[in-house]
């Protein structure tokens, strides 16, 4: 589909060796936490079954007991569970149910580091290396936040590669897919492939890829390694649909209404990575976004220009808006569509510039944007739909050209 995105553009500037080490560094560091996935979150559970055992036992008491078909069942998944436990309670039986799904999903991330050529096994050295002190290097220590963002994938997952993250897709997707119909639907797909589509922030790619399919050559930008890695599984790797089960809300004991909802399967994809015209060109390009097109081999470069979800992911909303506005050709399209929930907002050691939409939208007029559409719609993020909690964003939606010269 696309190999080869992790590598450097033969006509960009060598960077320098700092550049090189400090890169390989980040990439090696997102490894270590994928490998760690397993051990880190039985982890977890095991804390959570020693502070259940910390209640009195009266207490503990007063939960129902499994079933005992359910309790044989669940203490047949991990057997080192099974002797002495004696009737299981309701809790401790689901315990042992998320210890397995665990282990399951763990053998799905495997083969996320495996479609790297990376070495699943490599767990020497989280925190092999030293500084003078002795203490650990941060790194390579692999934090709750790092494992943090795997769970974060799995949850990507969803969104963009199951049948479950269809009506999440439907809202922010389909308006974008909806302005490129406009603007092109009089286009035969065959006849597309000369638009070029740009996707900064492209996430594990389905919006990239459902963009392609419709005969746009398109490139999508990520800076997330995590990301990277999983795009690069589900794009170059799968073949077929549902070629995979994973537990993405395994993880999550707050605001579940039942067992059957954290413990839910999701199987992924939804459609089989394929059907892209000989037409169109599709990659996708690992690196900073201002960086790769903010300089003049990329200026005036592209059609259209889609941020979804992106632009609030800015240190530096002006330096954001400038490269989009330099990246499209004159006449070329901007569409938006997404929140504004800054990421390095609060953050004391990173910049951050967080202006309302107003002020956005007065910027983009003053660089000279034409807006042509504008509107706010609800949509969710990556959302549990079984979840009691539901955070649903109202995001700004817009359609905006660089005036032709």
């Amino acid at each position: 589909m696309f190999h080869g995105f992790l590598e450097t553009d033969p006509s960009a500037p060598a960077p320098a060796p700092s550049e090189v080490e400090a890169e390989e560094k980040v990439f090696k560091k997102c490894v270590r936490a994928l490998n760690n996935y397993q051990s880190h979150s039985l982890a977890a559970i095991a804390k959570k079954r020693r502070d259940f055992a910390s209640a009195r036992a009266n207490l503990r008491a007063l939960l129902p007991a499994a079933l005992q078909a359910d309790s044989d069942a669940a203490e047949g998944v991990t057997s080192h569970h099974a002797n002495g436990l004696g009737q299981l309670n309701v809790f401790e039986h689901r315990l042992i149910l998320v210890e397995d799904r665990i282990r399951t999903n763990a053998k799905f991330v495997r083969l996320l580091v495996e479609a790297m050529g990376e070495d699943p096994n490599n767990l020497t050295d989280v925190a092999s290396a030293t500084v003078a002190k002795g203490r650990p290097d941060p790194d390579s220590v692999v934090t709750d936040g790092d494992m943090d963002k795997v769970r974060s994938s799995l949850r990507q997952f969803v969104r963009d590669w199951s049948a479950e993250g269809a009506k999440e897709r439907q809202d922010t997707y389909s308006p974008i897919m909806g302005t490129l119909q406009k603007l092109y639907g009089h286009l035969p797909i065959q006849q597309r492939g000369g638009i070029s589509v740009l996707i900064p922030g492209a996430g594990l790619g389905r919006l990239a890829f459902d963009i392609v399919r419709q005969g746009f050559s398109t490139q999508g930008n990520e800076f997330s390694f995590y990301m990277l890695i999983a795009s690069n599984f589900v794009l170059n790797s799968i073949k077929t649909e549902s070629a995979h089960t994973i537990y993405p809300w395994v993880h999550a004991f707050s605001n579940m209404q039942n067992a059957e909802h954290q413990l839910r399967p999701v199987q992924i994809p939804d459609v089989a990575p394929g059907g892209i015209p000989e037409s169109a060109d599709f990659s996708m390009v690992a690196g900073d976004f201002l960086e790769i097109y903010g300089g003049y081999k990329e200026r005036g470069a592209w059609d259209v220009l889609v941020s979804c979800y992106f632009i609030d992911t800015a240190k530096n909303i002006f330096e954001y808006l400038g490269v989009i506005w330099n990246a499209l050709k004159p006449g070329g399209v901007w569409i938006n569509h997404g929140p504004l929930l800054y990421h390095f907002e609060g953050m004391r050691s990173e910049m951050s510039i967080e202006l309302n939409l107003e002020e956005v939208k007065a910027v983009a007029r003053n660089m000279g944007f034409v807006f042509e559409e504008e509107r706010m719609m609800p949509s969710t993020y990556t959302s549990n739909e079984s979840s009691m909690l539901q955070y649903v964003y109202t995001c700004a939606f817009w359609v905006a050209r660089k005036p032709a010269l």
